[in-house]
């Protein structure tokens, strides 16, 4: 079948797995304009439960489909890792803003901006490691944009984020039911920027090799 032949997603040729080894590498994409359709689907897929841990209360479809209309592309940066049939399984959001939103005493900074970083992973994607992954492009990015001081806020029930942030050696501070957590990230180097770069360019190639293997796919199958 016509269709076997675009079974192995591009980062699997860049990073085959060896003896012992059976997952994947995790690529994840800067996103944009054209893919608010996609995040919205995510977003709407995701059951009460889920959106309770991602939003902090159960939004319905409307609100979370008038929260993706307002996202800013061109001040916060949004990630996303697409599966092999090309579904967007997972968003990460790193929304930026003033400093004096920073909790007194929490974390400190010079600069003039910090981020807030949430994310959510559908259920068949989970236990990949792809929110760490996503969090760690997230600082990444924070740092080679001069940013210095990354939070997030989320319920402490969410296991997922209290593990990323706990990995990441965050600050956490939980209270009635809340948790806030505060990383100082260190300044960009070559490395940083280096990393930022060829992370982007390799999930960009996979995205893309994604989204025409599944329109050959279409095509294919439409054409029989």
């Amino acid at each position: 079948m016509l269709s076997d032949l675009f079974l192995m997603p591009f980062g699997a040729w860049l990073a085959r797995p060896g003896p012992g080894k059976s997952k994947a590498p995790v690529l994840v994409k800067q996103l944009g304009e054209r893919d608010r359709r996609r995040i919205l689907r995510h977003f709407l897929a995701l059951d009460a439960s889920d959106r309770l841990l991602r939003f902090g209360n159960v939004l319905s479809d409307d609100l979370i489909t008038a929260y993706v209309a307002k996202i800013d592309f061109s001040n916060d940066t949004v990630y996303g890792v697409v599966n092999r049939v090309f579904k967007l399984v997972a968003v990460g959001h790193l929304a930026f803003g003033p400093k004096d939103q920073l909790v007194p005493g929490k974390v400190s900074t010079d600069k003039e901006r910090v981020a807030e970083f949430g994310v959510s992973v559908s259920r068949s994607a989970r236990g990949l490691g792809i929110g760490s992954k996503m969090f760690e492009r997230a600082a990444i990015h924070c740092r080679n944009s001069d940013v210095d001081a990354l939070t997030i806020h989320c319920l402490s029930s969410n296991q997922v984020m209290m593990h990323i942030a706990k990995k990441a050696g965050m600050l956490i501070e939980r209270d009635r039911g809340e948790a806030e957590a505060w990383l100082r990230l260190p300044p960009p180097n070559s490395a940083s920027v280096m990393q930022e770069a060829i992370e982007e360019q390799v999930a960009s190639l996979d995205y893309t090799f994604k989204a025409n293997r599944r329109a050959a796919v279409k095509w294919f199958e439409l054409s029989r």
